[in-house]
């Protein structure tokens, strides 16, 4: 195993550096959403209400990441993906360093425009989300597309670790920050610590990936055909099932982070009553689970097929969402660890071999607008809708049944498989 590696380490290097970046700077607006942005840039609301309208500013990015997967799709079809993925990164991660330095309501109102502190935060929130539409399908098949024959689940992996990694490191930044300070530092100031240090990231991300070469796939394609002039017209037009079903199929391992992280976060720290520290750690510790299910569901893949994986996870989505809200609610530590720890894990099950199913959807002169428009699509309703879903429905005292969207997640997941499935004779490889 380590040989493939080892010969590849610069290009999964790059690969992984990027998603970290994603998901941290995804992370850090996620537990800030949970804990600050409600007060600090909705406080003439009610408390309840304070948290739906930042949980509505954290779903802005889902909306902005299917513009993001076309614009930076046309790019990395036509110039390639290693400039492609340097220009999501640049644009990602300038829009998430000026968070930090974002006024407040209470500051803004000192000028008489107070509703520009939370239109400015929208605004950033969708640049931050329009990089990242670019961003996961480029990284995935940066890995992908130099994997070795056998090893493309293995390698499509090395983006998904990026999940596990940001999250320890947004959530780990967060914990420190509130057993130093204390919470009138954290809500003043404090809670922009995680932005700024989003930069040297950002840096590294760029360093890696400025020194590596184009994938041999796309260059062997450009060297057989010339790139289409409107990649995504031909994707729609030749390709819109496989669209249908990819953006399907991506839709329970968005919902089960998404409730397992920010909802949980949120619900876990207000109207359940545990500490914030207490809640970041259990969090942290059940992250560790997501890690192990993309290993395992990677190295799964590869002697199966990434079809059959994302089905075994799709699957048992079901049944967990049916306890899932139960287990949140329970008032017990040790079950709320479990019941997170289990969500993460079964979400790797779904995630882990996205990085090789998708791409195997689409042939390579429209793969990266193929890919990133299916995955940032079905993350709108995966991720922007369930969680405000689950949090209203919470809100109005149905919290143990708020799983039940996993549950339908499961489902649609499954439904994507089976539309992605080829009649005998099909190739993605033919345009």
């Amino acid at each position: 195993m380590a040989g493939p590696i080892r010969a590849n380490a610069r290009i999964l290097t790059a690969a992984l550096v990027g998603t970290t970046v994603e998901f941290y700077d995804f992370y850090i607006f996620a537990t800030a959403t949970a804990l600050v942005f409600g007060p600090l840039f909705f406080p003439q609301a009610a408390p309840g209400r304070q948290v739906l309208l930042a949980f509505l500013t954290f779903g802005i990015a889902f909306l902005a990441r299917p513009f993001g997967a076309i614009a930076f799709g046309h790019f990395g079809d036509r110039v390639g993906r290693k400039a492609t993925l340097v220009a999501s990164l640049m644009l990602m991660g300038g829009s998430t360093l000026l968070i930090a330095f974002l006024p407040g309501y209470a500051t803004c109102s000192h000028y008489g425009v107070g509703w520009l502190a939370p239109v400015l935060l929208c605004v950033l929130r969708f640049g931050q989300g329009f990089g990242l539409g670019g961003e996961w399908g480029g990284a995935a098949l940066l890995a992908v597309e130099y994997a070795p024959k056998g090893w493309e689940s293995r390698f499509g992996a090395a983006p998904q670790l990026g999940a596990p990694l940001g999250f320890l490191a947004a959530n780990g930044l967060f914990l420190v920050l509130g057993l130093v300070l204390t919470p009138t530092e954290f809500m003043a100031w404090g809670w922009r610590i995680p932005f700024v240090a989003s930069a040297a990231l950002v840096l590294l991300g760029l360093w890696v990936r400025l020194r590596i070469a184009e994938t041999p796939a796309f260059r062997a394609a450009l060297a057989h055909e010339p790139p289409p002039a409107v990649p995504l017209a031909r994707l729609l037009s030749h390709h819109g099932g496989a669209v249908l079903a990819g953006s399907t199929g991506v839709v329970a391992c968005f919902a089960t982070f998404y409730l397992a992280t920010a909802f949980a976060l949120a619900q876990g720290t207000g109207p359940l009553g545990y500490s914030r520290q207490t809640f970041l750690i259990v969090q942290l510790m059940a992250n560790l689970f997501l890690a192990v299910g993309i290993v395992f569901a990677a190295r799964w893949s590869d002697k199966s097929s990434p079809g059959a994986v994302l089905g075994w996870g799709a699957a048992l989505t079901v049944p967990l969402g049916l306890v899932f809200g139960w287990g949140l609610d329970s008032g017990s530590l040790t079950l709320v660890f479990a019941t997170l720890a289990g969500a993460l894990f079964i979400m790797g099950l779904t995630y882990g071999p996205l990085g090789s199913w998708l791409p195997q959807l689409f042939p390579v002169p429209v793969r990266y607008s193929g890919i990133s428009v299916a995955f940032n699509v079905g993350g709108i309703v995966g991720g922007a809708v369930t969680p405000f879903g689950a949090k209203m429905w919470a809100d109005s005292g149905h919290g143990s049944s708020v799983g039940l969207l996993l549950s339908f997640a499961g489902v649609l997941t499954l439904v994507g498989i089976i539309l992605a499935r080829r009649p005998a004779g099909e190739s993605a490889a033919t345009a």
